[in-house]
């Protein structure tokens, strides 16, 4: 299994990022709310991977440490949650704010993200606040439940169309075309860049 890539970042396609590691071209999938974090073009980055076999391909997930990358192993082990989803949900919000939502029993916030229902989104708190118990890390510590997430402007290298870029990101992520189009054109401002957009769209879902 490949568990951690250190390497160039050859590419960034939200939510998924190219990375050369000694000559050899990953293609991984990014929750957003990790991808904000990666540094810019050309850079060195370490990231924490998840390996998932389906019957028509083989996926890396990524994330930026081992406690995002285990509630993201959580999540997945959920009825009715696959990978795509859980991709889905720990984009609209970061993990701490996942896990503040299920600890709060917060369903009205949960059914805001793609393709959470109301079944799915109690299902989830049941499950997996059980499960926090069982964890360890500053991830799952009360006490870190209301960091914020992060403001820092992101790294995104320029890009012809970032409206268009964003919608794709969005649909990518579970929203249907038209959804992601409106959620965009709602936020969209002149000189935003993509990451950009995808962050203010996915908040405002929220």
């Amino acid at each position: 299994m490949i568990g951690r890539l250190r390497g160039i970042i050859l590419e960034k396609q939200p939510p998924q990022v190219l990375i050369e590691v000694n000559g050899v071209g990953y293609e991984v999938h990014m929750p957003m709310t990790c991808f904000y974090e990666l540094p810019d073009l050309n850079q060195e980055a370490v990231i924490f991977t998840q390996f998932v076999v389906r019957e028509d391909a083989q996926l890396l997930f990524g994330f930026n440490n081992k406690q995002e990358r285990a509630l993201f192993r959580e999540l997945i082990k959920t009825n009715g949650v696959g990978p795509k989803l859980a991709l889905a949900i720990l984009s609209g919000m970061s993990a701490q704010q996942f896990v503040s939502a299920v600890e709060r029993e917060e369903i009205a916030t949960l059914i805001k993200l793609p393709g959470v229902g109301k079944k799915t989104a109690e299902r989830l708190v049941v499950e997996m606040k059980d499960r926090f118990k069982g964890m360890s890390g500053d991830l799952f510590n009360p006490a870190t439940l209301d960091v914020p997430l992060s403001s820092s402007a992101p790294t995104a290298a320029p890009e012809d169309d970032p409206e268009s870029e964003a919608a794709s990101a969005l649909v990518a992520l579970g929203y249907k075309p038209q959804e992601a189009s409106r959620m965009v054109s709602k936020i969209a401002r002149p000189g935003a860049d993509c990451e950009t957009l995808i962050r203010e769209a996915l908040r405002a879902a929220l």
